[in-house]
């Protein structure tokens, strides 16, 4: 996935849709030259599960819930349950980086065909409330560039790497 800055000038869906794809590109920038075991390893005592393919994962359910359940009432089954509410963050079976993210990369595209059938102003259900396309662009790249500087501090611990 290629990063491309953002223009600085343009309507309000193109900045949006720019600005996250360029979040969502720069997770795969985040996560180039992590070796397999590196790329599992979560450095940060407090969050044992915060690993760079952790992120990657977690980032894939964070698309599907935003953009086909809320935003297109899709039901798939989730990897959380009660006991363990954070299984998102787990790796799943053997998969590699590679795998995770080119899962991502797939669900992106899967949340960009979503949203092209949208307007902004197009609501869905959360918790039984609305909210509106426009609200989930500005939610998701918060919360991706957020855990892009997760990605920032745990490469650095895990491998020195300091990030663009």
């Amino acid at each position: 996935m290629e990063r491309i800055d953002p223009p600085y000038v343009g309507d309000e869906r193109s900045q949006l849709e720019a600005w996250l794809d360029y979040h969502r590109a720069t997770v795969h920038v985040k996560c180039a030259g992590l070796s397999e075991v590196d790329a599992w390893q979560a450095p940060l005592p407090s969050s044992p599960l915060v690993s760079p393919g952790g992120l990657v994962s977690h980032l894939l359910w964070v698309e599907r819930n935003w953009f086909e359940a809320v935003m297109a009432g899709r039901e798939y089954p989730v990897p959380w349950t009660e006991d363990d509410p954070d299984a998102d963050f787990r790796r799943v079976d053997d998969e590699t980086l590679a795998d995770a993210l080119a899962r991502y990369e797939v669900q992106c595209d899967v949340s960009r065909e979503v949203a092209a059938e949208l307007s902004l102003d197009a609501t869905g259900k959360r918790r039984g409330e609305d909210v509106s396309l426009r609200w989930v662009y500005l939610h998701m790249i918060e919360e991706t560039a957020r855990h892009n500087g997760h990605l920032d501090a745990v490469r650095e611990l895990i491998d020195g790497a300091v990030g663009e």
